[in-house]
């Protein structure tokens, strides 16, 4: 007798709409009271035991798995929906992109080809960040994991385009003349990764100081591309960055983009930070330059606020994006009807599979439209200019660099202390105000002077929060010393 078959999908469809909804109220209720509870807590001994338990062999009633959920998980969080995180630089996320995860879910779409809908709102997304950030129809794009994914995606195009061989045939150990990528000593840690995950090694990567604001030094740039040539190297990229993760800097784009012009080195922005501040009326001029790029990585789940995760790489070279990445083997062979007849999206990256991210960007621009984003950005401009004034008023506190878009570097310094005593009493700082939940900022070293980080990329942050960290930063530095 055959076993009766088996599936995932419930017994009582009422049952299940009934938690459907109270999921979703608890949810509203939720993001509705993020500044009623403590933004992080530690989590108890029990906590951690039950989420290291083993895989389970038999089923639990699902109304039990939330019941967990809701007391195990939910109450402790990261914390970056809270509106005094400004730890580590990113989003805080939209109920809307949250229904967005979701209904991508409920379809449960693979984008990586495919005449569906889904393909073709992930195609719509990414010619909107084209069209957000002033780079040509004609360029092609792609949805990924992130801002790491994104600079490996355009990094791969280039090392494919300077290596005057067929890299993808041969090998890197056939480039006759080693490649050079060039950036500041503050470009994101990612671009290492890349040349190391792209066979180049992190030698290939030169590192070049950076001035007093934290900008890449153009005369050092031209001076070691001289060197390089002279030295039999190949000069392939320069790794612009359009907002530094430690202060905001953003490199002279228009200036870099005419010397890459001019010495033929295919011009990368890293604009995870920065790019979108492209379509920010009163700061869009920062980033004057960045649609020269030849290839560009962003964040829509920074400034745009989409829940975890989706990062876009955008490139100017249609043809060289897809030369790098097109293999189609005979399972996934187009056909002239039917299902198969989409565009194959997995020619632009390394993903086979792909997961349906664009649709929470999508609802969320359709719901408030791109010019309320762009204001958001203008407004943590002007709220992290607003909260240097605070401390520059402030007693007993000085700051460690000068502002430039949204991230505020400071210290607590009551005198007469030394560098090694200042960082301990700012570092039990920011730990203390962890640990009691009241706000998240980070710590960094930057031109050898450590100081208190705090990256405004928050569209729930209000100007009572700045003036809450000011006094609480004073009071638990006075409390130290």
């Amino acid at each position: 007798m055959p076993k009766p078959e088996e599936t995932l999908d419930p017994q009582d469809w009422d049952s299940l709409r009934a938690l459907s909804h109270k999921i979703v109220d608890e949810a509203i209720d939720y993001t509705r009271d993020i500044r009623d509870r403590p933004l992080w807590r530690l989590m108890p001994k029990e906590v951690r035991e039950t989420l290291s338990a083993p895989v389970p062999a038999g089923p639990t009633d699902i109304e039990d798995v939330y019941a967990s959920l809701a007391k195990n998980i939910l109450p402790y969080p990261m914390g970056n929906i809270h509106p005094r995180f400004w730890m580590w630089y990113m989003g805080s996320s939209n109920f809307t992109g949250a229904l967005g995860d979701f209904l991508a879910a409920i379809l449960g779409s693979n984008l990586g080809t495919g005449d569906h809908a889904a393909s073709l709102v992930d195609q719509q997304v990414v010619d909107w960040c084209k069209q957000m950030l002033g780079y040509p129809d004609s360029a092609s794009g792609t949805l990924v994991s992130g801002g790491s994914m994104a600079n490996i995606i355009g990094l791969t195009v280039a090392r494919n385009e300077m290596a005057g061989i067929d890299v993808r045939k041969l090998g890197v150990g056939a480039i006759k003349k080693p490649l050079r990528f060039y950036g500041s000593d503050q470009l994101h840690s990612c671009h290492q990764i890349a040349v190391e995950t792209l066979g180049l090694g992190s030698q290939s990567l030169r590192k070049l100081p950076s001035n007093d604001d934290c900008t890449l030094d153009i005369d050092a740039l031209i001076t070691a591309i001289e060197q390089d040539r002279a030295a039999g190297f190949t000069p392939a990229c320069v790794i612009a960055t359009a907002g530094t993760v430690n202060t905001g800097a953003i490199d002279d784009l228009i200036s870099i983009a005419a010397l890459c012009e001019k010495e033929k080195i295919w011009f990368h922005v890293d604009g995870c930070i920065g790019a979108l501040i492209a379509i920010a009326p009163e700061n869009k001029i920062r980033v004057a330059g960045l649609e020269k790029a030849d290839s560009i990585a962003l964040d829509p789940h920074k400034w745009l606020h989409a829940p975890f995760e989706v990062g876009c790489a955008l490139v100017r070279d249609h043809d060289a994006h897809r030369g790098a990445f097109r293999l189609t083997p005979e399972y996934l062979e187009p056909s002239t009807r039917g299902i198969a007849t989409g565009k194959a999206m997995f020619d632009y990256g390394v993903q086979t599979s792909r997961g349906f991210r664009a649709l929470k960007v999508w609802m969320s621009l359709q719901e408030h439209g791109v010019e309320k984003f762009g204001r958001l950005i203008d407004q943590n401009i002007r709220q992290a200019h607003y909260l240097q004034q605070l401390i520059k008023k402030g007693p007993l506190l000085e700051m460690a660099f000068e502002t430039n878009i949204n991230i505020v570097c400071y210290r607590f310094n009551p005198g007469n202390k030394s560098e090694g005593d200042l960082k301990i009493i700012n570092s039990e700082i920011m730990l203390q105000m962890q640990e009691t939940g009241v706000a998240a900022i980070s710590d960094t070293t930057v031109h050898n002077r450590y100081c208190l980080r705090v990256a405004i990329n928050n569209h729930r942050t209000i100007s009572e929060d700045l003036e809450f960290l000011v006094r609480e930063t004073v009071r638990l530095g006075n409390k130290i010393v």
